[in-house]
C-alpha cells in the first residue's frame, strides 16, 4: 500500500515536471506544484481522452495521457489568467 503511493507520487511529479517543461515559460513550479499539476493533469487528461473515445494502456500510455492533461491545465490557467491566485 505504501509502495503504491510512493510510485503514484513519483509518477505525478514526473507528469507535472514534463507538463511544465512542454509548456515552459521559465517559471519553476517546485516539487509540490508538480505533484498537484500531475494529479490534476491526470484527471483532466483521462476525462478529455474519454470524451473522444480514447483510453490508455500501460504506464507509458498513462504518462502520455496525463502529460497532455497537464499541458491542457497549464494552458487553461494561462488563458483565463488564473495564475494570479498563486502569486505571492
Amino acid at each position: 500500500m505504501l509502495w503504491s503511493w510512493i510510485v503514484k507520487i513519483a509518477l505525478w511529479t514526473l507528469v507535472g515536471y514534463l507538463g511544465s517543461k512542454v509548456m515552459s515559460d521559465g517559471t519553476p513550479n517546485g516539487w509540490l506544484g508538480n505533484i498537484i499539476l500531475g494529479w490534476i493533469g491526470g484527471l483532466v487528461g483521462h476525462f478529455a481522452f474519454s470524451l473522444i473515445g480514447l483510453g490508455s494502456k500501460g504506464i507509458i500510455g498513462e504518462i502520455l495521457v496525463s502529460v497532455v492533461g497537464a499541458c491542457l491545465v497549464i494552458w487553461l490557467v494561462r488563458k483565463f489568467n488564473l495564475g494570479r491566485w498563486f502569486d505571492k
